[in-house]
Order: C-alpha cells, then structure tokens, then sequence
C-alpha cells in the first residue's frame, strides 16, 4: 500500500481547492452530506480502477446522493442492535435502581455494546468497499464475500482501518487548530483519505483474483474521472 500517496493524492488534483472546498460545505448540511459520501466512493472506485488523478468531478450530485443514501441505512441496520442494547442496559438499570446492583446489571450489556461496536468497525469498511464495487444493497450483507475479503487482505486491512482512524484525529485536530472554518475542510480530506485506503485494498484484491474478494466486481462505475 502507498501509504504517503493516501493522505497526499487530492493536492495532486489541479482543482483540488475547488473540489475539497465543495465537498467541505456539502459535509456539515444535513441529509444534503448524503452526497460527499457518495462522492467517497465514486473516489474509491477510481483509486481502484488505477486513474492517476482519481478525484471525480462534481457532476453527479444525484447519484451521490443515492448513494450516500444508502451507506448511511446500512450503517444505521448494523447500529440496531447497539440502540436495542443501550435500551435494554437503561431499563435494567431503572429497574434495579435503588436495589445497589443497578450497575452490576447495566455491565452486560454495555460490554456486549462495546464488543458489537468493534465487530461492526472491522466489518463495515470491507462492506462498503462490496457496495463501492458492486452497486448494490445486498453487497453490505454478502457476510460470506466481506469475511473472506477481510481474510485475504488481513494485514494491509487492519493498516488501512487504523490509517482512517488516525486521519480522523489529525483532521480534527487541524481543524480545531484552523477553528471551525477549517474543521469543515479537513472532516472532508479525512473521507478522501478514507476512500484511497479502501480503493487502494480493492485494487489489491482484484490484482490477487482471490477467491473471497470483490476481484470480479465491474469498476466502471467511477464515472466522472478526472
């Protein structure tokens, strides 16, 4: 993996400037931020089809839209039992309050909260490389197909996941230094980075043809290169 090429590549974009700065904005207004994530990914796709410069330009803010759309319902199907979980700890708790076990009962399924938060930060990034890839809903729960993209790329997967994390952080912590105004652009280089990691692995694995990956998926699909 080019990790360097990860966090620098969208300054390689001659409109760099105007595509972050769109991006940017488009983040911090709800339900319209649907698209900077459909944008992720139509970035990613690029990345793995090998452009050079894989930044898309803005021209389909529809598709986007959908698309984000769609990550974001799965993300909130693979949080149901996190809700179901930290309702289930709070009714436990007001049902023993006063009793002075009420915190004893509320450990079980807080522990079994944090355990399914880990499960789903390994497993969904793999899903929505599936998703990138394909095109379709179905991909975020082809369980059989993200386990063994996961296991066949095991090692550069877990670099990747820790390498969006940290670009998380160091965009905050820019950001907050450059205030709010500059939170805004950094959230949105932290998606991009985000999409190069993911792209990078989905180029891998096609490369590989490894029987579990997403290797035999149509990438055309990242229309709009640039």
């Amino acid at each position: 993996m080019d990790i360097g090429r990860s966090f620098t590549y969208m300054f390689d974009d001659e409109d760099w400037l105007k595509k972050i700065a769109i991006g940017g904005v488009l983040n911090i207004i709800p339900v319209v931020n649907f698209i900077p994530m459909g944008y992720g990914l139509r970035t990613l796709n690029n990345v793995a089809a090998g452009t050079e410069t894989p930044l898309p330009e803005w021209d389909d803010w529809g598709g986007d839209f959908t698309k984000g759309l769609m990550v974001t319902i799965a993300l909130l199907i693979a949080c149901l039992p996190i809700f179901i979980l930290w309702g289930l700890s709070a009714i436990v708790a007001y049902l023993a309050e006063g009793s002075g076990v009420a915190g004893y009962c509320a450990v079980g399924p807080l522990c079994l909260e944090v355990l399914w938060g880990i499960a789903m930060l390994v497993y969904l990034p793999a899903a929505v490389i599936g998703y990138a890839t394909k095109g379709e809903f179905s991909a975020f729960f082809q369980f059989s197909q993200v386990f063994a993209f996961i296991r066949d790329n095991l090692s550069d997967y877990i670099v990747a996941i820790l390498l969006v994390l940290a670009a998380g952080v160091v965009a905050s912590v820019v950001g907050g230094i450059a205030c709010v105004v500059g939170a805004v652009f950094t959230a949105f280089w932290a998606t991009l980075v985000s999409s190069h990691l993911m792209g990078q692995l989905q180029a891998q694995a096609a490369t590989a043809a490894g029987p579990g990956g997403f290797a035999t998926t149509d990438l055309s699909s990242g229309e709009g290169d640039s």
